[in-house]
């Protein structure tokens, strides 16, 4: 019987080593495509790609079943214009790579989950954000918008193509929660800024299920929200955070503080005095079924001890 195959392009980050780990658990046979490969007598192989050109690693997609794309530059960086045109162009030259090698294929991935991220919907204040909303207007929004504009331009008749728009993910394992915990661990977890800008959160393991999603059902197809079903805003995140680290109150941190904090970190500060309230509708109509809906189990499930 063979095995099927999955190749995880830009795999070797958070999201990415959790997804290789709910493949090689199911019995797939499971590729990394990363800048810097390890040769591994465990875990997933890893071959490498350039992020932005055809290689060897095509043969890896012939007869694949299925394809997860998550390369690009982090947005965790001062938005110059310089550094946004670059990571708006990380991530377009990997879906075009990703698209030649299709095309070199005589026989193609059987579906292509491809990454994007909810700052699409750019600073919407109060309003709720589903599948349907228009983009923004920020230089965030744009560069989502291009980064989709270039996934849905490809040409892939035999390849089932979904998008997930990714919120901020917990997880122990690495993103930004770790440094907001570390934070807060030092009685530094006040809200940041007004404290009403939403966060649009998820469970690293309803994301991962999200993505099993995807894959396997074969009447998925188009755009979904990958997050949760209750976004926060940031004074409650931060209480929430604080509570599950068995912290007391933190004084709020006013916005100039965060501003001369992220310059000084190397951040951008709107990463975090900016947000948006987006709904997973399109997950919640396909009947999917969240392990961690709640904030407060979701974060007790991370930090159960307190550390």
């Amino acid at each position: 019987m063979n095995t099927k195959r999955l190749v995880i392009a830009g795999g070797s980050g958070f999201i990415g080593r959790a997804l290789a780990g709910e493949g090689l658990k199911h019995g797939r046979q499971t590729v990394v495509l990363t800048r810097s490969p390890h040769e591994r007598t465990d875990g997933p192989r890893e071959v490498f790609w350039d992020g932005k050109t055809p290689g060897d690693w095509v043969q890896l997609l012939d007869g694949a079943d299925a394809l997860v794309n998550l390369a690009g530059r982090s947005v965790n960086c001062r938005h110059t214009p310089e550094n946004l045109r670059e990571i708006a162009a990380s991530r377009i030259r990997s879906v075009e790579a990703i698209a030649a090698g299709i095309a070199r294929t005589a026989h193609p991935p059987r579906v292509w989950v491809q990454a994007g991220a909810v700052g699409f919907y750019g600073d919407r204040g109060n309003a709720l954000c589903d599948e349907d909303t228009p983009p923004g207007n920020d230089a965030l929004a744009e560069v989502c918008q291009v980064w989709e504009n270039a996934f849905h331009s490809v040409s892939a008749p035999n390849t089932r193509r979904v998008l997930l728009r990714i919120g901020f993910v917990l997880g122990r394992g690495g993103g930004a929660l770790p440094v907001l915990a570390k934070l807060a661990k030092c009685f530094l977890g006040g809200a940041a800024g007004g404290g009403k800008q939403f966060i649009s959160w998820i469970h690293l393991a309803d994301l991962t299920g999200m993505f099993a999603a995807a894959l396997e059902q074969d009447d998925l197809t188009g755009t979904f929200n990958a997050v949760g079903p209750n976004p926060a805003t940031n004074a409650e995140f931060m209480r929430g955070l604080r509570h599950a680290l068995h912290r007391p109150w933190s004084p709020p941190a006013p916005a100039w503080a965060v501003k001369l904090g992220s310059r000084l970190m190397g951040s951008e500060p709107s990463l975090a005095l900016s947000g948006c309230r987006v709904a997973p509708q399109r997950f919640r109509e396909s009947g999917f079924q969240f392990q961690f809906p709640e904030l407060p189990a979701a974060l007790e499930n991370i930090f159960g001890n307190g550390e």
